[in-house]
């Protein structure tokens, strides 16, 4: 839960504002098949051509700094005030039109909890945060197996499902949906806003207004007849809040956690299909759903790359000048792959006898870390529904070769197109045994 709201990024088209400051001609374009494919594998390349911090070129030819190393992030993301999440302060402004396909997803300057700074952000997140933590895990631990019941249902009788499109990507948007206040209804209809929003492109734009209408009406209803849910939590907090203010911190809330907790599902899922050491999974060896779903956030992350910092004044980070008013770019998936830190995480793995690690930069860092109790509900979805479609498609297998999987056209966020599979036919939940 750590990506307000995404979009999937075209193809670079033209110039715009050109190679960052200092960074020469060798800016490397962030779209094509090498981050869909073998994202790693390019991060590699960077790192050996460019070190830590990485000048690259956003769709539209504007640039933007990608940092990459492990140690630089950390240092990126801990410094607020030298790299504050100010959107504002971007030096490209000027240049960038109003239909740009990222738009949605860095951000234009907005009084919600992810577009704000200092203390007004701290504002924020002092009415957030509680109201999350208001969410029992064992609601949403409940709330989770009967949707993912209901979504199995509808495929368990055919011996067929594309699990992305009918459970993973579903399934976390109608527990938030439910988590918020949606009746279930309307949680099927942000499920389709979000994908529209995802999928970035033309129809972007108006996925995210036809998403901050549903808000909008949420606010007004719980607040004439407030309930258990987040909103109504919200809604209590003794804060002076505007409802443009409670609608756009809904949308934040909802969007982080929609698409990187069904890549967080789908990805897990692949990694036990394809893996011999995750088979057990397959039978019944409930940790290792755990130890997938920690691999996962090592080695194949939902979000690659997030957007982003500014530079609030002239400095150097990684041997890079950086100017005032750029755009830099976390690159979460490489930080986690720097060969530094993972030494050191293999070197203390060994020590303590443990195979697994939480160091990993999945959920972000600092000021803008994705909040704890968001994370504790992603986990709870992400592991419930995977733990239910074990237990109700036990013999469940690829469908095709695993070299046929087709990642999501996205530098950005790490998913699957479609994951075909097949087993054996079972009766619904609501069958006669």
């Amino acid at each position: 839960m750590t990506n307000p709201s995404s979009a999937t990024p075209a193809s670079p088209t033209g110039a715009g504002g050109g190679c960052p400051v200092g960074a020469g001609t060798g800016a490397v374009a962030l779209g094509g098949p090498g981050f869909d494919a073998e994202p790693q594998e390019l991060y590699r390349s960077m790192r050996r051509e460019h070190g830590p911090v990485v000048p690259v070129e956003l769709p539209g030819g504007f640039p933007a700094w990608l940092v990459i190393g492990y140690r630089e992030l950390h240092q990126v993301t801990s410094e607020g005030e030298l790299y504050p999440r100010d959107v504002s302060l971007w030096n490209q402004w000027g240049k960038i039109p109003a239909d740009w396909p990222l738009l949605p997803m860095v951000g234009t300057p907005m009084p919600s909890i992810y577009f704000t700074a200092g203390a007004e952000h701290r504002r924020h997140v002092d009415m957030v945060v509680p109201a999350l933590e208001g969410a029992d895990p064992f609601e949403i631990r409940q709330h989770c197996e009967q949707l993912a019941d209901r979504l199995i249902d509808a495929v368990c009788s055919r011996g067929t499902a594309d699990l992305v499109a009918e459970f993973a990507e579903p399934l976390p948007v109608l527990v938030l949906a439910r988590l918020v206040g949606f009746p279930d209804d309307e949680g099927a209809d942000i499920a389709r806003v979000l994908k529209d929003l995802a999928d970035g492109g033309p129809d972007a734009q108006k996925a995210h207004q036809r998403f901050g209408e549903h808000m909008q009406r949420l606010v007004a209803d719980k607040r004439a007849r407030p309930g258990d849910d987040v909103t109504s939590r919200m809604l209590a907090h003794p804060g002076p809040f505007t409802d443009e203010e409670y609608a756009l911190d809904l949308m934040a809330i909802t969007a982080a956690g929609h698409l990187t907790t069904a890549d967080w599902i789908s990805n897990s899922t692949r990694l036990m299909l394809t893996e011999d050491q995750f088979a057990d999974a397959l039978s019944g060896g409930r940790h290792s759903v755990a130890e997938a779903m920690n691999e996962v956030l090592w080695e194949d992350g939902p979000t690659q790359i997030l957007a982003g910092r500014w530079a609030a004044r002239d400095t150097r980070l990684g041997g890079r000048s950086i100017a005032r008013g750029d755009m830099l770019l976390l690159g979460l998936g490489a930080a986690n792959a720097d060969p530094h830190i993972r030494q050191q995480v293999t070197a203390s793995a060994v020590r303590s006898g443990q195979g697994g690690n939480s160091a990993h930069l999945a959920f972000s860092h600092g000021e803008y870390r994705c909040p704890f109790p968001a994370q504790e509900i992603a986990e709870i979805i992400a592991r419930t529904g995977i733990e239910v479609l074990l237990d109700r498609l036990p013999d469940i297998e690829l469908a095709v070769p695993a070299a046929d999987l087709v990642r999501r056209p996205s530098a950005f966020l790490r998913g699957s197109t479609a994951l075909p599979v097949r087993f054996t036919p079972v009766r619904t939940t609501g069958d006669a045994l």
